[in-house]
């Protein structure tokens, strides 16, 4: 990165010292682990994952994409040898996956602070914040339409946080900043608030050019020509359909060798048939076409294929989330992505229907994060704060998902058996029926063999009661007050911040504000 006064956080002596990085100060965040060092579980056999394969070959043959609006895309595709009737495309069996080939199997997405930069692939894993809640909510003010405050917040609290890796999108709607202009300060907010990777605007193509034109102020249109930076989501318009607002997005994107990730949107029963076999491989089938195209901009393009699926009540029609029918598809979803050979974003996280940080919020959620985290996913949306299926960001479910994010990257770190780890000299400085809290393994050990939680203990019951009885939720919330609080920006270089701060003034100020 060229003419950049940022300072390097400090790494952590080792990455893997769960307890003492869960304790650190919000002042000086510790990196988190950024990979597994465990296998990613294969829910199929080969034969199941061939039969899903030959389905979205069958759909893009028989059935086809609908692409709506955008006569450049259709150029493209028809040039590559698809069959182009109107908006319909139609690809022969294979002709899609030979698309997507150039596609890179691992890549760095690099943060303004080097030491925040990421790799998407191989057994590389890269948390972040939900996307995309108009609505946020906490003890104190209840459920509300968020706001820009509100979106800084959250982008303050996913920086300050060891355990997420990425700063995330649009984490929630700034309702108060007229539509055409929210995706400015967003992005300046990612920019300046935050030093880890982050995404840009997608709901128009100028949006997303405004995106990457602000991200060439801070990393130099010279670095970015050859690495990825940022990233945009692109949600197929399932089933079947990209409209003009999404494919020029995704056409911006790729031109800028930016990342592209593709993520169809399927609910079983509604966009998709009900069985989790169906779900895949629509899912597999239209998140290629969009792989495919961004290969068609530019070949080589970093891209991810990812997904958001979920089942519904098929009784009231209300979303669910955290089955173990969309679990499934989850699963099997990243082993799709392995056979592609590309980094996977999973469709699962920490989400849930539940309408408040409860029980029913965490069984959704961890049942939902499991199933993602196990599956070998590389990147994985919606780690924390999601409630009411995606319509509201929670500051209290933000900091309890925080918790079991750690919990679970530590997890993924296995253990090995060599003479420290088995303790043996433990056994012989005690005796049978003796215990071990005073042995020097344990004084070597006690402060980072566990992970320990950022969420106080509720303590001995009779405690406990006598301070009210505070549920979870009750003592969260005081943790992100604390960590708000505490927050400290990262350092810019004041001649970058200028120009960003002109930038978003400039293209206020050239266009009336749209509300809708």
């Amino acid at each position: 990165m060229e003419n950049l006064d940022i300072s390097v956080q400090p790494r952590s002596r080792c990455a893997s010292r769960r307890g003492r990085a869960a304790r650190q100060s919000v002042d000086t965040p510790v990196i988190a682990p950024r990979s597994r060092k465990i296998p990613a579980y294969a829910l199929l056999p080969d034969d199941v994952l061939a039969a899903i394969e030959d389905q979205a070959d069958w759909i893009l043959a028989t059935i086809g994409v609908e692409f709506r609006g955008d006569q450049t895309a259709l150029d493209l595709f028809a040039a590559a040898g698809a069959v182009v009737e109107g908006e319909r495309v139609r690809f022969a069996p294979g002709l899609a996956r030979r698309l997507c080939a150039t596609a890179p199997a691992e890549f760095k997405l690099h943060a303004r602070d080097p030491a925040n930069t990421v790799t998407l692939g191989g057994d590389n894993i890269v948390l972040m914040p939900g996307y995309g809640s108009p609505f946020v909510s906490d003890l104190e003010r209840g459920r509300r339409y968020s706001t820009l405050e509100d979106f800084q917040n959250f982008v303050k609290l996913a920086y300050s946080s060891p355990w997420l890796h990425h700063s995330g999108g649009t984490v929630c709607e700034p309702t108060d900043i007229p539509v055409n202009k929210r995706h400015l300060d967003m992005v300046l907010a990612h920019l300046t608030l935050s030093s880890k990777p982050f995404m840009g605007g997608v709901t128009s193509p100028s949006r997303a050019q405004d995106s990457i034109d602000m991200a060439r102020i801070v990393f130099g249109a010279a670095f970015m020509k050859n690495n990825a930076v940022m990233q945009g989501n692109i949600n197929a318009n399932s089933p079947l359909i990209y409209d003009e607002a999404m494919s020029g997005a995704l056409r911006v994107y790729a031109a800028a060798n930016q990342c592209v990730c593709v993520s169809p949107a399927i609910f079983a029963g509604a966009m998709g048939p009900l069985p989790p076999a169906a779900v895949a491989a629509q899912t597999l089938a239209e998140g290629m076409v969009g792989i495919a195209l961004a290969q068609l901009v530019r070949p080589g393009c970093p891209v991810v294929f990812g997904s958001f699926h979920s089942t519904m009540n098929l009784k009231s029609g209300a979303l669910t989330f955290g089955s173990p029918e969309a679990n499934l598809v989850t699963m099997a979803l990243s082993q799709l992505g392995r056979r592609l050979g590309l980094p996977v974003r999973s469709g699962g996280g920490q989400i849930t229907a539940s309408n408040a940080a409860d029980g029913q919020a965490m069984q959704d959620s961890t049942g939902a994060m499991w199933s993602t985290l196990l599956s070998g996913a590389h990147q994985v949306w919606h780690a924390a704060g999601w409630l009411e299926g995606g319509l509201v960001m929670s500051y209290e479910k933000f900091i309890m998902d925080l918790d079991h994010c750690g919990a679970m990257l530590t997890l993924l770190q296995g253990f090995g058996a060599d003479a420290e780890t088995l303790g043996r000299e433990a056994y012989l400085e005690t005796g049978p029926g003796q215990n071990f809290l005073s042995t020097q393994h344990t004084l070597r050990h006690y402060a980072t063999a566990n992970y320990q939680p950022e969420i106080r203990e509720a303590g001995p019951y009779e405690t406990w009661v006598e301070k009210g009885s505070p549920t979870l939720d009750q003592r969260a919330e005081p943790r992100w007050k604390q960590m708000l609080t505490a927050y400290r920006p990262p350092p810019i270089d004041p001649a970058i911040l200028a120009a960003l701060q002109d930038f978003v003034a400039a293209r206020k100020s050239s266009m009336p504000d749209e509300w809708y």
